[in-house]
């Protein structure tokens, strides 16, 4: 018992021991760190003074040197503004002087203006003077002369008139002379060249066929039982089968080559067959229809190929080819299309324009005659409507509606094909041309002929290529003969419709007779 207290009480000492000895080794311990604390306080202290001495002579010299640097700008700074001022003064000396230079022309201008008004007063009074002693004058004239201004003025003019009808008709008539004489030639050589590098044969389209048969029986036949199978030809082909006293043979008669084409196809057809019923006649006749279009389309193709055209719409070319079927007075249309382009090429090259082009236009100028028995209006405006269907090239259409002179041509190619068109329609024997309408034409030429003031009489000579017209000579003198001409030709050329050209002679001669008694 006593040992446990003796030790709770030695704990008891030891941990009052132990406490009291912390207690003073703390003590110990902060009496240390305030030391520490105040000596590095009094570092800092002294630190700071240094740094603030260092500051305070920092700024002093960046003050020293923004001083200076000041004092530098504002020495440039007057130095500037007293070469400004010294400029300002320059200026204000030489505006100065300026000024006093206006001044001086101000007055010197002023001088002139006085002498100048001075002298347009003297002019002025001069001028009435001289206006009163012309007055004076024409006064005295009029009195002399017995005429007034205006009756003289009409004279003079009417004298100046006449001179200058005279002199201007003869500078007209050597200038149309020259012109004649270079256009003439020119024209004459490229139509000549043209005509020789392209020649081809001429051959009229008649307006029957003939069919050849291998014996007399097959016209019995033809004709058939109470003439049903000649009625059932004539009616589904459109022709006239006419069965004479010629041996051997019948003959298909129509004035469309297309129709009597057909009817002789499907009549060489049937009498090969030698089935000839009016059944089998219908069903040969579809046959060949079907069969000839592909005949047009190769028509059509041959034409551009021998041409060497390309770029045709195969509806166009159909069309082409349905111009071989047509005639113009016994022209065959396609023929003459082809003629036309090829001379319309050889043209071009003459001139130096496109080839291609003018063979293209040449060769579409009479499209509309495919099937102008088709549609109604002229082949003209029916060519037209058909190229701009086919979005043909604008100087094609003109020369379409251009060819026969009905609307003005806006191209030298326009020009170009119709020339080559006159050329292959005027050639000898290209054409047929009725009786009646060459009598008309004759007629037609001496009336215009002999409708003309001045004219004894008018004839149409050479087949009416050319008018030949008499002139009375004491009415009408040289250089009227040349504008009686000029109007016969105007005249002609707006009322008259001719294949080629027309030449217009005007004769004037003077006759001194005489009777011996």
């Amino acid at each position: 018992m006593n040992n446990i207290v003796f030790s709770v009480l030695l704990i008891v000492i030891g941990l009052v021991v132990g406490f009291v000895l912390q207690f003073i080794i703390n003590k110990l311990r902060d009496n240390i760190s305030s030391q520490k604390a105040n000596h590095l306080i009094n570092d800092a202290k002294k630190e700071v003074e240094k740094i603030k001495r260092d500051a305070i002579i920092e700024q002093k010299e960046e003050m020293h040197k923004l001083k200076m640097e000041t004092d530098k700008e504002i020495k440039e700074k007057k130095a500037e503004l007293k070469e400004q001022e010294d400029r300002i003064l320059q200026r204000e000396n030489s505006m100065d002087k300026r000024d006093e230079l206006y001044q001086k022309r101000e007055a010197t201008l002023d001088q002139r203006e006085e002498k100048l008004t001075e002298q347009l007063n003297e002019i002025q009074e001069e001028r009435s003077k001289v206006e009163e002693i012309k007055k004076d004058q024409l006064e005295l004239l009029q009195k002399i002369s017995g005429f007034s201004k205006d009756k003289a003025k009409d004279l003079v003019m009417k004298q100046v008139k006449e001179n200058m009808a005279k002199e201007i008709s003869e500078y007209i008539r050597e200038q149309e002379n020259e012109a004649k004489l270079a256009a003439d030639k020119t024209a004459r050589e490229m139509i000549v060249t043209s005509m020789q590098k392209y020649a081809a044969d001429i051959a009229s389209d008649q307006t029957v066929t003939v069919v050849e048969l291998p014996n007399e029986e097959m016209k019995g036949r033809i004709i058939g039982r109470e003439g049903r199978n000649i009625r059932t030809i004539e009616a589904i082909t459109g022709v006239d089968l006419i069965i004479d006293d010629t041996p051997e043979a019948v003959v298909l008669s129509s004035f469309d080559p297309l129709r009597r084409e057909i009817a002789y196809v499907t009549l060489k057809n049937l009498i090969k067959d030698g089935r000839i019923h009016p059944t089998r006649i219908e069903e040969l006749y579809d046959k060949v229809c079907k069969d000839m279009k592909q005949k047009i389309i190769e028509y059509g193709n041959e034409a551009t190929f021998e041409l060497g055209l390309t770029k045709f719409d195969p509806d166009l070319i159909e069309i082409i080819g349905k111009l071989h079927f047509r005639t113009s007075y016994g022209q065959n249309a396609l023929q003459h299309s082809i003629e036309v382009a090829q001379l319309s090429g050889l043209l071009a090259a003459e001139l130096g324009e496109n080839i291609n082009l003018a063979k293209r236009a040449g060769l579409l100028h009479d499209i509309g005659k495919a099937i102008d028995h088709e549609i109604e209006g002229s082949h003209v405006d029916i060519g037209i409507d058909i190229a701009k269907k086919f979005k043909e090239d604008p100087v094609v259409i003109n020369s379409i509606a251009s060819h026969h002179g009905d609307t003005k041509a806006e191209s030298v190619i326009a020009v170009i094909v119709a020339i080559a068109d006159a050329l292959s329609a005027s050639r000898p024997g290209a054409r047929n041309d009725s009786l009646e309408n060459y009598v008309q034409r004759l007629t037609q030429l001496e009336e215009i002929g002999n409708e003309i003031d001045g004219v004894d009489k008018a004839y149409a000579v050479q087949a009416g290529r050319e008018l030949r017209v008499i002139v009375k000579p004491e009415e009408v003198d040289d250089l009227t003969a040349h504008k009686i001409a000029r109007n016969i030709k105007e005249k002609i050329e707006e009322n008259m419709k001719y294949p080629g050209t027309i030449k217009i002679t005007v004769v004037r001669e003077t006759r001194a007779q005489e009777e011996a008694k």
